[in-house]
């Protein structure tokens, strides 16, 4: 793929807002994109500042199958079924130990999984 196709088809995921796709292409072009940062529009521009910030801070990106446990913790942490949060979390501590998983739970969530000792304060 040619430099040229590679900024069309980025443009073209952000403008569809399909924004996986667009991180893709980023995320696989990361040193190419970032010498080349001036031809790329307003929104793409901003989405490989952000992918470049996280991959400087050594922060993993989040996955689907990750952020569907974080959305569950956080439904059940509202109906505050402890049962199903028990369920939820058993098997995927690392997830929890992890720096950036409290910027993706609210705050329901933050209080009861700090007083179930599942997530440091």
């Amino acid at each position: 793929m040619t430099l040229k196709d590679l900024l069309s088809n980025i443009q073209k995921s952000v403008e569809e807002l399909d924004l996986v796709q667009a991180r893709k292409y980023i995320e696989e072009n990361l040193d190419i994109l970032q010498e080349k940062r001036s031809l790329l529009h307003g929104n793409a521009r901003e989405l490989l500042d952000i992918l470049a910030s996280r991959k400087e801070l050594d922060l993993v990106l989040i996955t689907k199958a990750e952020m569907a446990t974080l959305h569950a913790l956080n439904s059940y942490s509202s109906r505050f079924d402890l049962r199903s949060i028990k369920l939820t979390i058993k098997g995927k501590e690392q997830l929890l130990l992890r720096k950036d998983i409290k910027d993706y739970l609210n705050s329901d969530a933050k209080i009861v999984l700090q007083s179930m000792g599942a997530l440091n304060g």
